[in-house]
């Protein structure tokens, strides 16, 4: 005898798997370590400090 399959389960399962993939391959294109991103943070606020050093302000009347 044939197995009894409900297809609403199949359906929800296969998009979660789909879903799944999709975030692997998100995960491998734009993910980055926490090294990565501190290092960048770091590099920013470097970069902020010495413009902020550079600024000249307007004189004052």
């Amino acid at each position: 005898m044939a197995e009894i399959v409900n297809l609403n389960q199949r359906r929800k399962a296969a998009a979660r798997a789909a879903a799944e993939r999709q975030a692997a391959v998100n995960r491998e294109k734009f993910g980055r370590s926490k090294a990565e991103r501190a290092r960048d943070a770091e590099a920013e606020a470097r970069r902020n400090a010495l413009l902020d050093g550079a600024r000249q302000e307007p004189p004052k009347d």
